[in-house]
């Protein structure tokens, strides 16, 4: 489960050339471990879907998905507390977890960012990581059948985690996810103006901007690039 768990995290970051380069090496963990079949198909198929895409397209496809579209974010508060003060609070708890299992964030991320958090759980016994992952079951159903509506490949990392749950989700919570309008992830001047409004940090350890426009801004570059275009440059 901790070696599925981990390349679930890995696979759901956002694509640098790095991980491009470490596909082969996921691969083969995945055929040498223990994970049930079905786990090493649904993470085997968006391996293989990456491998096929150079770096542009993959970093393109990304930003379009989880960045421009909030219904689809991989941070997990963002979907049951908004910008509420309880988000703030269900920061400091998931903070308060991470230190008590001994784990450091070193990325510029909010706890709640779900690659984070998966990196988390692959650190802990299979009880608990279970018991946690549960907990989340109905926000990760929820982006799951969304991008399964997309036909996105990505929907497979979500079939992972239902597969590696042990409880199934709150049938109640998700409706209500479910029922959620959706944003439209292509106006760019609506997204653009929500995370003016709404730039989230937290402590020393998101960084600044981490998680509100600059970051998103950053990702948006990419998707801005026109093919053959050199990594980094911006069109004009």
């Amino acid at each position: 489960m901790n070696i599925a768990l981990k390349i679930t995290s890995l696979l759901l970051s956002y694509p640098e050339q790095e991980l491009l380069d470490e596909l082969p090496e996921l691969k083969a963990a995945l055929a040498s471990s223990a994970v049930p079949e079905a786990v090493a198909v649904a993470l085997g198929r968006l391996i293989d879907d990456l491998a096929g895409r150079d770096l542009y397209e993959a970093q393109e496809r990304y930003v379009h998905l989880f960045d421009r579209t909030r219904a689809l974010s991989l941070h997990l508060f963002e979907h049951i507390h908004g910008e509420s003060r309880d988000r703030g609070q269900a920061m400091v708890d998931l903070m308060a977890l991470y230190e008590a299992g001994g784990f450091e964030i070193d990325a510029k991320e909010l706890p709640d960012y779900l690659p984070l958090f998966l990196e988390f759980l692959s650190t802990r016994p299979k009880a608990e990581a279970e018991d946690l992952l549960g907990q989340t079951a109905h926000i990760t159903e929820a982006i799951g059948e969304r991008l399964r509506k997309r036909e996105s490949v990505y929907a497979s990392a979500f079939a992972t985690l239902s597969l590696l749950s042990s409880a199934e989700a709150d049938k109640k919570l998700l409706k209500e996810l479910m029922a959620a309008p959706e944003d439209d992830p292509d106006d760019l001047k609506a997204l653009d103006s929500i995370w003016e409004e709404e730039a989230v940090t937290f402590g020393g350890n998101a960084g600044e901007g981490a998680c509100g426009p600059d970051r998103l801004r950053t990702r948006m570059r990419a998707s801005e690039r026109q093919p053959g275009d050199v990594a980094g440059s911006v069109s004009n």
